[in-house]
């Protein structure tokens, strides 16, 4: 069965970013690689790119930064959203987001951390297009590299609903194990789904991979 649910894109990005020194979301895209110079996007505008073409708007959840980032959201054509108490974890962003999600009326939404390198907009097509021919049973999309799961990934009405009810000192692993059977695993063939980038080491060793 096919279905046509409204898209939302939820970006993560309230962290301190404290191992590097800087915040994640303004790191150069492409990095400087080979000799070349840095690209002119940065983890947050690319993402914000990446995951346009296949959502109705893009909301970024920001706490202590918001300041910092507001400029790089409105400048793509997103919104920003702020978790008031960031310090809560990662987990009460996503809530933060979802909730705004169901308050805009969309039945599901695309949601990335801004640690994660950008994922490719054929990436970003091939989770909306196994979400949209998923079986009614399916509450969510994951994508998967060499056995690993990582993000983007797609939650549908049942599993934001899943999220929104459970303590905020959750997290969306826990929730997912709770529903294993509901979640349909994609492979994909993008390494950057499954790649966390926390440190200037883990940064400077990134080659980059264009669209």
């Amino acid at each position: 069965m096919t279905r046509a649910p409204s898209f939302a894109a939820v970006i993560l990005a309230a962290g301190e970013s404290s191992r590097m020194g800087v915040d994640k979301a303004l790191l150069p895209w492409p990095p400087a690689t080979g000799g070349r110079a840095p690209g002119q996007d940065t983890f947050l505008s690319a993402a914000i790119r990446s995951l346009s073409l296949s959502t109705d708007f893009i909301l970024v959840v920001v706490g202590k930064n918001e300041s910092v980032l507001a400029p790089v959201v409105y400048a793509r054509g997103a919104s920003l959203v702020v978790n008031p108490d960031p310090g809560r974890g990662q987990f009460s962003s996503l809530q933060v987001g979802l909730q705004e999600v169901l308050n805009r009326g969309r039945d599901a939404a695309i949601v990335t951390l801004i640690d994660r390198p950008p994922v490719s907009t054929a990436t970003v097509q091939t989770l909306h297009d196994a979400f949209q021919s998923a079986g009614e049973n399916i509450w969510a999309v994951v994508p998967e590299y060499s056995g690993e799961h990582g993000h983007p990934y797609i939650v549908g009405r049942e599993m934001i609903g899943a999220f929104l009810q459970a303590p905020s000192s959750s997290s969306a692993r826990d929730i997912e194990h709770l529903h294993q059977e509901r979640i349909e695993y994609v492979a994909i063939d993008d390494p950057f789904v499954a790649l966390n980038i926390n440190t200037p080491g883990e940064y400077g060793n990134l080659t980059a991979r264009s669209d």
